[in-house]
């Protein structure tokens, strides 16, 4: 990730955090609850493995490859899954975020520039920061909103307070937490985006 290595540090030990606790709220519920923190754990840790600064972990060049299957596969799974369930479409968004995020900071990545004197016609290849606009305007638009929208429903169910029979349930059976978790992810992924 581009930027300071501070931001970096908290982005990773945020998103590691938040993979870890998603993790924990895999050993209950139900098998659709368990896929979904499943899915979320992945998407955690492999932001928090993409947060981390490059200065001090430089990622392997093969690294980036790895980023772009393994969440063009989360990608291929959470359109299966949002036939039935439109939760899955922002997984789906998620995943496809973290491949345009990988293909962007992969070394030497580039997207097409017109330039005087080229080689090729005057035609050269420049790295452009930020990926495409549009599309990287276009993501952070919809993780602005989306923070939003998990914020306002975080409030109602925090306020809530806990139900009955639920005092003694584990951490990882609190709704008002996997909402938290959600919303941390949502303002890390907007984060992430923001430093292309």
């Amino acid at each position: 990730m581009h930027g300071p290595a501070m931001s970096g540090w908290l982005l990773m030990a945020l998103c590691g955090v938040t993979g870890a606790y998603c993790l924990l709220r895999m050993r209950g519920g139900t098998a659709e609850e368990r896929r979904t923190a499943r899915d979320e754990a992945v998407m955690g840790f492999g932001m928090a493995a993409m947060a981390a600064p490059a200065a001090v972990f430089p990622p392997p060049v093969w690294g980036w490859a790895v980023y772009v299957v393994l969440f063009g596969a989360a990608a291929l799974r959470g359109l299966w899954f949002a036939r039935r369930r439109g939760h899955h479409l922002h997984h789906l968004v998620g995943s496809l975020a973290m491949v345009y995020m990988a293909s962007v900071m992969a070394p030497g990545s580039g997207t097409a520039a017109h330039g005087a004197g080229g080689a090729h016609g005057g035609h050269q290849m420049t790295q452009v920061a930020g990926g495409v606009p549009l599309l990287t305007g276009m993501l952070l638009v919809y993780y602005a909103a989306y923070v939003l929208r998990s914020g306002t429903r975080l409030i109602p169910v925090a306020a809530a307070g806990p139900a009955e029979g639920r005092i003694g349930n584990s951490w990882g059976a609190r709704p008002e937490l996997a909402l938290a978790c959600r919303l941390t992810m949502g303002i890390a992924m907007f984060a992430m985006l923001l430093t292309l």
